[in-house]
């Protein structure tokens, strides 16, 4: 597989686990109260995070470089918070990832594999 064949197929995972997570707030409901208080729900949102995680580490270089505009380092931090951190998770902080972040990740990611 040609490596730029090799990223369009891992942003196609990535769109998966972020309309994961769209389908997880949508059974959940989109309020930040049932999400801090229900830990199914964190749990369910930071597994997708921490697969997109995993997945940004294994864009070549060059395809990051191309595309330097997008935080992949603080995308890759996020997955490290949300491994490393063993359930102590900042409510807050995933809250934000979830309604601000992911969608711009989404969209980055649909606009790149429609080229």
């Amino acid at each position: 597989m040609k490596p730029l064949e090799r990223d369009i197929n891992i942003l196609m995972h990535i769109i998966c686990y972020c309309t994961q997570i769209e389908q997880t707030v949508e059974r959940f409901g989109n309020d930040y109260a049932i999400f801090k208080a229900d830990p199914i729900y964190r749990n369910a949102v930071a597994l997708c995070i921490l697969q997109i995680g995993e997945l940004v580490g294994k864009l070549s270089e060059d395809f990051r470089l191309l595309y330097a505009d997008v935080p992949w380092r603080q995308i890759k931090a996020m997955r490290n918070i949300v491994a490393h951190s063993y359930g102590t998770v900042d409510a807050e902080t995933t809250w934000e990832v979830i309604q601000e972040d992911i969608p711009k990740l989404k969209a980055f990611c649909l606009s790149v594999t429609a080229l």
